[in-house]
């Protein structure tokens, strides 16, 4: 059974002017999501900006909720959860975000803030003991005892994301959900932190649904890659699978990191691109105006790819050869 499973997540944002939401603008920004995630596991969600990768980990974080579908975590169904029951479960999922100094509080002291979850999840635990165990985590995260009493603009990015890792740790948690946690970071620190987090996995047994677009990244530290393109999953398999044979043109383009052209200046896309937002279309593979493959009939493809196990899959009719 998986430790965490989602099943056709699916989320709509209205395009609002100053009337509200335009009757007709409402785009999918997650559509027919599936996932599962085993214990111990990492699974990667790729994509450019706009693909939907960020709104799916925050649908599976229920930080917003999901139009249709649900996330069972732990064999409980957690979309259904509320209350006490809700914020019970909330101790075995937590979130480390792209920004680590956004994602925390200026004016609470490190202390409070990395034992700010022990004192929701375990009450019983005095000041003093919850202080104890923020230092114990913080310590283990390659920090100090001495930052406890200091303020997140005394740090560098990398301690900042440190003390994030440090206060979703600090409730032992089965599911981190890591969304770009180091993109905003020099390389020489981002390879700090991504060592730091496989070192915490092995240790304690934990599982990432990791988010990024920075495919160096997820290749260093994934087991499995789900890609994503205009809300779904394109492409999913083992992370070494992907990287030695793209099977989706979009996986391909994001490998090969070049640049795709405009298009609007291919013969006949023009009046079609128009018609919908930067490049997706509307109907069929969503990928096809910027596809230097696509055919005709590739208007009709509505394939539904699950990131579920280790099953090799892509949702394309004309693939790329292995």
């Amino acid at each position: 059974m998986s430790l965490l499973a989602a099943q056709q997540l699916r989320k709509v944002f209205g395009r609002s002017g100053f009337w509200g939401t335009a009757a007709g603008t409402a785009m999918p920004a997650v559509d027919d999501v599936s996932l599962d995630l085993g214990e111990g596991e990492t699974l990667a969600i790729v994509g450019e900006s706009g693909s939907g990768k960020s709104t799916t980990a925050r649908i599976i974080m229920r930080l917003i909720e999901a139009d249709a579908g649900s996330v069972q975590l732990m064999g409980e169904d957690f979309t259904a959860l509320s209350g006490k029951a809700l914020r019970h479960m909330r101790r075995h999922i937590q979130m480390v975000f792209q920004d680590p100094f956004a994602s925390l509080n200026p004016r609470m002291r490190i202390a409070e803030t990395v034992g700010e979850g022990l004192r929701v999840h375990r009450p019983e635990l005095s000041a003093s003991q919850r202080r104890e165990q923020a230092a114990a985590v913080l310590a283990r995260c390659g920090l100090d005892g001495d930052v406890l009493d200091r303020y997140p603009h005394q740090f560098s990015g990398g301690q900042r994301q440190r003390v994030g890792i440090a206060r979703a740790l600090v409730v032992q948690p089965k599911v981190l959900v890591l969304d770009e946690p180091v993109s905003a970071l020099d390389v020489s620190v981002q390879a700090q932190i991504l060592n730091l987090l496989r070192e915490l996995q092995g240790e304690f047994g934990l599982s990432y649904l990791f988010i990024s677009h920075d495919l160096a990244v997820v290749r260093h530290i994934a087991d499995r890659v789900a890609v994503m393109f205009a809300g779904r999953i394109v492409e999913h398999g083992r992370t070494a699978d992907i990287f030695a044979a793209p099977r989706h043109p979009y996986t391909a383009s994001l490998l090969a990191a070049r640049p795709i052209a405009h298009p609007g200046e291919r013969d006949g896309d023009t009046a079609a691109y128009v018609r919908d937002r930067e490049g997706v279309a509307g109907e069929g593979c969503a990928f096809r105006y910027r596809c230097a493959h696509a055919r005709e009939d590739c208007s009709t493809l509505d394939a539904r790819v699950s990131a579920a196990g280790d099953v090799r899959d892509f949702a394309c009719l004309h693939p790329l050869k292995p």
